[in-house]
Parts: structure tokens; sequence; C-alpha cells
């Protein structure tokens, strides 16, 4: 305390023998007063300077410092010696300004409050002598609020100024800064001096758009993300603080989603154009094209969000496959069609690399016809005019892939598929709708040599006997690679017109004999 300093304290008066005369904790508020200035008794002037706050004093004070001859009629008689135990509570000067001591601040403060930001923070309110009036922590909710636009008490207004997320710091205010001489009516007495232990948690502006931050972009991009683009990417998601609110690795799952169309709130509509596969970013979001004043879950009303996500793949419902040859022979006349059965090596793996499988690892190749449906639809499209000894990447999008659904355990939904793919064998099919071929001249008594009891009747049995030996002679060529059964059971099923499990002489046509609009021998 120095002279012209208000200082509000507690005291109890009395006289040498004990006897009370007088006590601000019988009225329940402090004693308001400036120092110096003739308002108090000359002692307790004196007596009050050079305290310090919480600081507890016995004052002594003899009559010529007091009320002398006279004395106070009723109160305290002439010539009266008085005792006081005297507790500093509070000290301000009217030159006093804001006080802000920082005892903690990150190393990293890429922003920092100006006027008009809007903030979250937390804070202990106390008094001068650390008496507790107000905490945020204790309800659990940060105060949230603009800053500079008179929103706040001016001291506070001004102590925010210059912080970063983070940071902490203490900020004295004096109370012309502060309530003033009213206080607030409630927790806060008149002529209060407010010392507030503030965290800032969180800070943007209403221009604010979003901020990205580039940490990893592959050396080759060779397309970026667009608008109506389907992306599966993995994030996580956290406050401007650090704290964690949500995460796509702790489900292990991607999040999957189109961009542009509103599928997402707009910060990250708007983060996740222009992206490589395989990039990581890191996108900020201030609440206004987050969720806003109220928030979601774990999302605070008005925060902002920092979303760190790595691009997985992602693809355009229009696109078809993409193939990309690496190596053609020089004698390459014989290209794979549909209905010819393949021999090919295959190295299967996601757009990141992630590897889904391999035939080099099984030692075999994978056998298919072609066009045929045994391989997902963007495969037969890939495999379609290869020679053998060709080398090629084929990249197939989910829709003609394994869709949305993926392959549990295997495929992830919605994926994007690289094979990189050998041809190593090719056997010419047979014309389209065709199971069976003659390599020569049709008998004319055809139906009689496959009757071989001469009853007029063919049965399966003499079917495929009869079928088996043209093969085996190099007279006749069945559909390479589907089973010798199936096809001999299929090719008389279509045959036995009837379905009475024989064939007659009636009901046995070559494929040329039937009509186009009639059963097709397929």
């Amino acid at each position: 305390v120095r002279p012209g300093d208000f200082v509000r304290y507690h005291y109890l008066g009395a006289f040498p023998d004990g006897t009370r005369f007088d006590s601000s904790y019988d009225r329940g508020s402090t004693f308001n007063v400036f120092v110096g200035k003739g308002q108090l008794i000359a002692g307790m002037d004196q007596a009050l300077v050079g305290m310090c706050v919480n600081e507890r004093r016995f004052v002594k004070i003899p009559p010529r410092l007091a009320y002398g001859s006279e004395g106070v009629p009723g109160v305290i008689p002439p010539n009266a010696v008085l005792h006081f135990d005297v507790l500093l509570i509070d000290l301000w000067n009217s030159e006093d300004e804001v006080q802000v001591q920082t005892y903690f601040k990150p190393e990293k403060c890429a922003r920092t409050v100006q006027v008009s930001d809007f903030v979250r923070y937390h804070y202990n309110g106390t008094f001068l002598d650390g008496t507790l009036f107000d905490s945020s922590h204790n309800r659990m909710r940060t105060y949230d609020t603009y800053v500079g636009i008179g929103w706040l008490i001016p001291g506070m207004d001004q102590g925010l100024l210059g912080m970063c997320v983070g940071e902490k710091r203490i900020i004295t205010i004096p109370p012309f800064l502060a309530y003033g001489e009213d206080g607030d009516g409630k927790e806060i007495p008149g002529q209060a001096s407010l010392v507030f232990d503030v965290v800032l948690l969180d800070l943007h502006n209403p221009k604010d758009g979003i901020a990205i931050e580039n940490q990893l972009v592959p050396e080759s991009c060779e397309r970026r993300s667009q608008t109506g683009d389907f992306l599966r990417y993995h994030y996580n998601g956290t406050l401007l603080d650090g704290t964690l609110f949500d995460s796509s690795y702790s489900r292990n799952r991607t999040y999957d989603t189109y961009v542009g169309k509103g599928y997402v709130i707009a910060g990250m509509d708007e983060g996740l154009l222009g992206v490589c596969t395989g990039e990581k970013r890191r996108i900020i979001i201030p609440p206004h094209l987050g969720y806003g004043e109220e928030g979601r879950g774990k999302i605070p009303g008005s925060a902002v969000l920092v979303f760190d996500i790595h691009v997985v793949d992602f693809h355009n419902p229009s696109d078809s496959v993409s193939i990309t040859v690496h190596y053609k022979p020089s004698n390459c006349t014989v290209l794979s069609k549909k209905g010819d059965y393949l021999k090919y090596h295959y190295n299967a793996s996601l757009l990141d690399g992630t590897l889904l499988d391999s035939t080099h690892s099984l030692g075999k190749t994978y056998n298919i016809v072609l066009g045929s449906g045994q391989v997902v639809l963007g495969m037969d499209m890939g495999l379609q005019d290869m020679c053998v000894g060709e080398r090629r990447t084929v990249v197939i999008p989910p829709h003609l892939g394994y869709g949305e659904d993926g392959v549990e355990g295997e495929v992830p939904g919605s994926a994007v598929l690289v094979f990189d793919i050998e041809l190593l064998e090719l056997v010419s099919g047979l014309p389209e709708g065709y199971m069976f071929v003659w390599n020569g001249e049709v008998s004319p008594n055809l139906f009689e040599e496959i009757d071989q009891n001469h009853d007029g009747e063919v049965l399966l049995e003499e079917f495929s006997e009869y079928i088996q030996t043209q093969v085996d002679t190099g007279k006749g060529k069945l559909a390479p690679g589907f089973d010798f059964e199936k096809i001999v059971k299929n090719m008389f099923t279509n045959q036995d017109r009837d379905g009475n499990g024989k064939v007659t002489a009636e009901e046995f046509k070559l494929k040329d004999q039937e009509a186009k609009e009639e059963h097709d021998e397929l």
C-alpha cells in the first residue's frame, strides 16, 4: 500500500481493555477507502502504508492520531487509545492497468487473439486475497465469447488479447476495468480487484475460412480429387487444444463419402478437394463451417476442429477401368477375347499400395474363361485384348469391382483395386453362344451315331460318351475352362425339349438348324 491507493480491509476495533467498539466483520463487508487522502484517522492512514494483500497487522493508535480529546460521542471516549486488528483484502490505484502474467506458453504459436475473435477458455476467478468467486471448471463448460467488442468487462477484453491456444496466464483487473463501485450484485463486491487464471482452448474469427497444412504429398500425383468424387480416408479429429473427439483408426475402418455434395460438414467438403491418393494433410475448420454454436456429441459448441487425414483412395462414379501396358511382346497377333481360356499371374492391391492377394505367393496361376462372369466385371474388361507375355496394370473402380460391400475380411467396401497382371497362356474359346463345335464336317447321320443301341432314343450316358469320343479324337472341341460334365449335361438338356430324360430324332437339332428366336443352346 502506498499513499493514494484504494484499499479494502477488514478490521476489529477495541480499547486497551479488550472492549470492542467496531467491527467490519459484523457488517459483513470490508471497509473501502483511499489511503493518505485524509479519509481515515491519521494513525490508520499511516498504519496501512506498506501492507500487502492478506497481511494482518495489529495497530495501536494514540489519541492524538485518532479521535483526540473530543472522541466520538457515545462510541469512543476522549483521549482513548485505539487497537485495530487489520486484514488487508484488496488494493489498487487509479493509475493501475490490467496486469498479465503468462506462466505457460506453447512453443508453437501460429495465431494470437485479436479484436473481434471468438474464444473459448476456462478460468478460475478469485479476489486478490485468493477467495474463489467463480470457475468455469466447476461448471465443466468453457466460457465462450467475442473479444474486444464489449461482451466482456474491459479488463478481460484487454487481458485476453495476444493469447495463444494452450497458453495459461493470470490476468489481474482493477475494479474500474471490472465491475466498479457496485460489483455484480451477486458474488463480486464493489471496488473489488479481480484475478483470472485463464487457459485458452480455442480461437477463431467469423471471417475465417478453412486452413490446410500439407503434411505429406506423394511425389507422383496423377489425379486430384474433385467435386463428385468418392473418397476413402482415415482421420483423427481433435479440438484446437489437442483433445481427441473422434478417430476412424479406432474403428479400424476408413470414412467413405462423396466430396462437394453436402454429405460432410462444409469445411471438410472444401478441405477434401484437391487431394492425392496417399496424401496426408491437416484441415482446420472454424465452427461456422463445422458444427456451429450447438456442437455435436463430444464436440462443444463454437469449437474449431482439426482433422489430420490420410487419403486412402478415391474415384468418380463415372470412372471406367484404367489400363496401363508395361510390356507387350513384339509378336502380338493373338489377342484375348470373350470366351477365351486365360491363365495369368497377378498382384492385387489397394490404391495406397496395401497388398490384398497374389497368385505368386500361391505358386499357381489364376485361370478363367474371359467374359463368363468368373471375375468382377472390371477384370473381365481389363483382360480384353491381351497377348501372351503381356504385362499390364489394371485399375478397377468399386462399381466395376466389389462395390460398396467389398469382401468381408479381404476387400474394403468402395475400394479401388489395382491389379498387376501377366498373361501366361491363352486357349482360344468358341464363338459366342457355343459350348461345342466340330473341327470338320458334321456327319449327316449324327443322331444315329450317337444312338449306339439304335432304339431311337439317346440317353445322357450315350450323349456324354459320344461327345467325349469326338473331343478325344480331335473331331470336336468343347469350350475351354468349363467342367466337362456340366457342359455335356447342359447340351443334353437343351436337346431334351420335353424334359423326359431322353432325346429323340424329332427333338434333336444342330445349333444352326434352330430358329434365332428359339431356345439357345448355351
